[in-house]
This record gives structure tokens, C-alpha cells and sequence, in this order.
């Protein structure tokens, strides 16, 4: 199965977990100081609001899948279809542990695809691996450059998803 994503961000985390705990008739299933998701089953959606540093509004949408096949498949359908692809592989990010990668529609809006395999206790755990393009929360220069020292996964950063995903035109080289 799989289930619609939103990310939104948020100026004040307890007034938006209390509205949509009302408007989804259900509380949070996991609830952070900046974070909040719902797992809604009807519709099938996993909504998660936070207050990392963005502006409030949309973050991101995806789709989750509860099979790492549906995943390879969406994959192989956005590499078949041309889609600049930012491919993370495993990675933390939003008190997950997930495989996931990303592509951006033309208006510049990033959608994350993604299997999530366990919880993790913080939003994303500090050190990425040599394995990942970019961590889901790293500042952008450590992503490009990775240094030997953690990155500082409690401060929020500006962005939940990588920044610099490019879409690919009729007009594009590569």
C-alpha cells in the first residue's frame, strides 16, 4: 500500500496539532516539540506539520510505501520517465530511519518517496553515512563537503527535505 504524504511548517506547533487533531478527529501519532504526524487511514496519508526554520506553509508532499518493492518501482518509473533524481538511499529525517529518494515537479515543489524502516529517538541522527547524497537535515554545505564533525541535527535548518533537487526541460542538457 501506499499512502499520500504532506509536510507543512508551522509558526506554532500547539495551536496547529490542536486544530488538526480536530479537523482529523484523531491526536498525533507521534509528537515531538517540533514535529507532529498523523497516520490517517481514511484517506491513507501521513500529515506531518514542524517548526524547523521554514516559513509556514508547504515543505514538501510524497509518497510512502509499505513495500521497499513499490519504492525500487517508483524509482525505476521517475530514472524511465527522466526525472532529475536525488536518490539518499538510507537515511534519518523526521524521527525516521528511511530509503528514500527525491524528484521536483516544475514548479520547483520537492516530492519525497520513501519507505520508512524504523523510529529513531531525534529528527535526524547527526553523522551522515559516505553512502548518502545528502542527509535529509544537514545544512546544505555539509552536504556538498561532509566534514569529519557531526552536524548539529537539534539546531532546525532551514529546509526538511535536501535543497538544490533540479527538474529536468525539453531545454536541459542533462
Amino acid at each position: 500500500m501506499k499512502r499520500f504524504h504532506v509536510h507543512l511548517h508551522v509558526d506554532d506547533l500547539g495551536k496547529s496539532v490542536g486544530f488538526y487533531s480536530k479537523l482529523f478527529a484523531t491526536a498525533p501519532a507521534r509528537l515531538e516539540v517540533d514535529y507532529a504526524k498523523w497516520m490517517l487511514q481514511d484517506p491513507p496519508v501521513n500529515f506531518a506539520i514542524s517548526t524547523r526554520g521554514s516559513p509556514p506553509g508547504i515543505d514538501h508532499l510524497g509518497i510512502q510505501t509499505d513495500d521497499p518493492a513499490e519504492l525500487a518501482a517508483m524509482k525505476a518509473r521517475a530514472e524511465a520517465a527522466d526525472m532529475a533524481l536525488l536518490d539518499e538511499g538510507e537515511t534519518t529525517c523526521c524521527y525516521a530511519r528511511s530509503e528514500k529518494h527525491w524528484v521536483t515537479d516544475p514548479q520547483g515543489i520537492a516530492w519525497e518517496h520513501f519507505h520508512t524502516l524504523n523510529s529513531i529517538p531525534v529528527f535526524n541522527e547527526s553523522a551522515p553515512s559516505a553512502s548518502t547524497t545528502a542527509a535529509c537535515c544537514v545544512p546544505a554545505e555539509a552536504a556538498v563537503a561532509p566534514s569529519t564533525e557531526p552536524a548539529a541535527c537539534c539546531t532546525p535548518t532551514p529546509r526538511g527535505k535536501p535543497t538544490g533537487i533540479t527538474t529536468k526541460t525539453s531545454a536541459s542538457c542533462c
